[in-house]
C-alpha cells in the first residue's frame, strides 16, 4: 500500500536522482521502496543508478566547478541566502518528508530543518572571510603569504538518522568555499535531499553544483572513492563503514572528513540534585529514538546518589509517550526499520544474560513492528554489548561509581570520542574531567551542545576534521603559498 502525501508544495516531494540540473530516472530500471517506518506504507521510490550515470554526475560537478569557483565569494554568499530564505519558507513540508521517511516527532523534524537552514546561513557568511595570510619574508625583495582555493568536487555521503540537517552543514561549507557536491543520501530517507535539490535549484544555484545520485550504497561508494577528479569525501555514519571508505579513498589521497560513532558518557557527580540530573539525563538518551551519536550511552552516577537518580529517570522515562511521529504529544518515533529493533532486542538480551537488571521497558506495549518501548537497565558492566557497542536505540544503561578517578577511566574505555556530558557544579571537578576526557567534545550542565559556531568532531575511533565552527569550512579548502620575488633581482635559496 503506497501512503499518500500532503504537503503544500506537492513539487518538494521528488522520486528521481539529480545530476546536472536535471530529474532523472536510472537506466537500468532498477528501483527500491522507501517506506514509512511508522505504518510499513510505501512513501514512494527511488531509481537506483547505473555505474556510467553516477560518473556523469561527477562529468557534471567537473564542468560546473569552472564557473562555481570563479563566482565572487559574496555572489556565492546571495546563492546560499536565498537557499536559507527557501528552507525557511518551506519548513513545515520539509519537517513532514522528514517524519515520514525518518519516523521522528514533527516538532523534532521542525527542529532539524531549522538546525539546518542555520548551517546554510553562517557558512554564507563564513564564505566571505576565507582569508590568505601574509607571511614575513626572509627572502629579501620578496613578498610570501597564502591563498585558499577549493579543493574541487566533493562527494557527500550522509547518514538516515538526520537526513536534512548533515547535508546542509557539509554541503553548505562546501559549496561556500566554491566546491561542488555530489550528495549520496541514505536510500532509508531520500526524500529530504531531493527536496533540498529542489530549493537548491530555485534557489539560483547552477546545474552541476549540487547533485543527488542514489543507488546501491557500496557501489556508489566504491565510485566515489576511485574517482580521480572527486577531490574531498566528507561521511557521516558508522566507524566501520568509516573504516572502509578511508581505505577506499588512499588511492587518490583525497581529503577525507569523517564523523563516525559515539559512546558517550554521562556523568553525574556526588553533588548534582538527582532528579534535575535524571531528566536531563533522559533528554540526552532519547532524542531520535536513541538514534543518535551524541546519545548518552552509558550513564555513570555516584554511589551515593545511584538509587535517588535511579527512581527519577524510570519515573522520566515513563512519561515519555511513543508513536506515530505525525501525531501530536508523541515523544518517540519508531526506529529506522525491523533491524534496528532486532539489534536493539539483542543487546538488552545480552546485558540481562550477563547480570544487568531490567527496570522498565516493556516491549509488549510497542505500537507497532519497528517500535521499540524505552528500556531502563541498571548494573551495566564493561562485558556488556550496551557499553560497548553505540546502541543507537532507546536502551540506557546505568552504572554507579566511586570516585572521579575510577568515573574518567570508565568514561575513556571506549574506542569512541566524539562526545561526554558531565553533571556536577564543583568547579574542581568540571576542569579535571573536561581535561581528562578523551572526546572532541564535551558539554558540561547541558544536553544541547551543537550549532553553526560549534566545531563539531571526535577523537580516537569517531572520526577525522570538523564539522561547523570557523573551521568547518577549512575541509573544502586548500591553502596555496605563494612568493613575488622583485622584478630583476636574483633570489638565493
Amino acid at each position: 500500500m503506497t501512503q499518500s502525501i500532503k504537503l503544500e508544495d506537492p513539487r518538494l516531494f521528488r522520486q528521481h536522482a539529480y545530476i546536472d540540473g536535471k530529474w532523472t530516472y536510472g537506466d537500468g530500471g532498477r528501483d527500491e521502496a522507501v517506506t514509512d517506518p511508522a505504518t510499513g506504507e510505501v512513501l514512494g521510490h527511488i531509481p537506483l543508478l547505473e555505474a556510467d550515470q553516477i560518473r556523469g554526475a561527477v562529468d557534471a560537478a567537473e564542468t560546473a566547478f569552472v564557473h562555481w569557483r570563479a563566482l565572487r565569494a559574496d555572489e556565492r554568499c546571495e546563492r546560499l541566502l536565498a537557499w536559507y530564505d527557501l528552507l525557511q519558507a518551506h519548513r513545515e513540508d520539509l519537517a513532514t518528508i522528514m517524519t515520514l521517511e525518518q519516523g521522528k516527532p514533527l516538532p523534532d523534524a521542525r527542529g532539524e530543518v531549522e538546525y539546518g537552514a542555520s548551517f546554510v546561513r553562517w557558512f554564507a557568511e563564513e564564505g566571505k572571510r576565507t582569508f590568505g595570510e601574509t607571511i614575513p619574508s626572509h627572502i629579501p625583495n620578496a613578498a610570501l603569504g597564502t591563498l585558499k582555493e577549493p579543493v574541487g568536487i566533493a562527494a557527500l555521503i550522509t547518514p538516515w538518522n538526520f537526513p536534512l540537517a548533515m547535508i546542509t552543514r557539509k554541503a553548505a561549507a562546501a559549496l561556500a568555499a566554491g566546491c561542488t557536491v555530489i550528495v549520496k543520501p541514505a536510500n532509508e530517507t531520500p526524500f529530504s535531499a531531493l527536496a533540498l535539490a529542489e530549493l537548491a535549484e530555485r534557489a539560483g544555484i547552477p546545474a552541476g553544483v549540487f547533485n543527488v545520485v542514489l543507488g546501491d550504497p557500496p557501489e556508489v561508494s566504491r565510485i566515489l572513492c576511485a574517482e580521480e577528479r572527486v577531490k574531498a569525501l566528507s561521511f557521516t555514519g558508522s566507524t566501520r563503514v568509516g573504516r572502509l571508505l578511508l581505505e577506499q579513498c588512499a588511492g587518490t589521497v583525497k581529503r577525507v572528513s569523517l564523523e563516525l560513532g559515539g559512546n558517550a558518557p554521562f556523568i553525574v557527580g556526588p553533588d548534582m540534585d538527582p532528579k534535575e540530573a535524571a531528566f536531563a539525563a533522559v533528554a540526552a538518551k532519547f532524542q531520535t529514538a536513541g538514534q543518535d551519536c551524541l546519545a548518552a550511552n552509558r550513564i555513570l552516577v555516584h554511589e551515593s546518589i545511584h538509587d535517588e537518580f535511579v527512581e527519577h529517570f524510570a519515573e522520566r522515562m515513563a512519561a515519555l509517550t511513543v508513536g506515530n511521529g505525525l501525531e501530536s504529544e508523541v515523544d518517540l518515533g519508531p526506529l529506522i526499520h525491523g533491524q534496528a529493533v532486532d539489534k536493539a532486542a539483542s543487546i538488552v538480551d545480552d546485558a540481562l544474560s550477563r547480570g544487568a537488571t531490567l527496570v522498565a521497558g516493556d516491549q509488549n506495549q510497542a505500537p507497532g513492528p519497528n517500535f521499540f518501548m524505552p528500556v531502563l537497565l541498571t548494573g551495566v558492566t564493561p562485558q556488556m554489548q550496551v557499553w560497548r557497542e553505540e546502541n543507537f536505540a532507546p536502551v540506557a544503561g546505568i552504572t554507579a561509581y566511586a570516585d572521579d578517578d575510577q568515573v574518567i577511566e570508565m568514561a575513556n574505555d571506549t574506542e569512541y570520542g566524539l562526545a561526554a556530558y558531565v553533571y556536577t557544579h564543583d568547579i574542581r571537578r568540571i576542569w579535571k574531567l573536561l581535561r581528562a576526557l578523551e572526546f572532541g567534545m564535551v558539554s558540561v550542565n547541558s544536553v544541547k551542545m551543537t550549532g553553526p559556531p560549534v566545531p563539531f568532531g571526535g577523537v580516537k575511533q569517531s572520526g577525522l576534521g570538523r564539522e561547523g565552527g570557523i573551521t568547518g569550512i577549512d575541509e573544502y579548502l586548500e591553502t596555496k603559498y605563494y612568493c613575488l620575488g622583485a622584478l630583476g633581482s636574483v633570489s638565493g635559496s
